[in-house]
């Protein structure tokens, strides 16, 4: 049902916890479907140099979270805005369709970290 690949990132997910002083948070999902996804981000010069997560979920929504930080880490804020759901899923040699959601999610997390990111920026620099 899940690849070995998605089975490591869940028994041992990359980059979980908090980062005090991120740049971006993004957090979606909702406890009605199970599934809460919550990204940090640390951007230095436009590119993000930390990244961690916390998920409650199942564990292809584990997974995601973990494979996307792995996929962002090093990018430009620009180049990790454009990885898609799609992207995800293929980084973890497939996902089962009726958890391809939660790729959703992951990539949904990265544009809500990257969105408020930049929303801190431009509040920053207008003071």
């Amino acid at each position: 049902m899940y690849s070995d690949k998605v089975m490591d990132h869940f028994t041992n997910p990359r980059n979980v916890g908090e980062i005090a002083d991120a740049d971006g948070i993004g957090e979606v999902g909702n406890a009605r479907c199970g599934d809460i996804m919550k990204l940090w981000i640390k951007v230095d010069d436009g590119v993000i140099t930390d990244i961690k997560f916390k998920t409650f979920g199942c564990g292809a929504a584990i997974a995601t979270s973990s494979v996307i930080t792995e996929m962002a880490m090093g990018k430009t804020v620009a180049e990790a805005e454009q990885i898609t759901n799609q992207q995800v899923a293929e980084e973890l040699h497939g996902l089962p369709s009726v958890k391809m959601h939660c790729s959703n999610l992951a990539s949904e997390a990265m544009a809500a970290a990257i969105a408020d990111y930049r929303k801190r920026s431009a509040t920053n620099s207008a003071s």
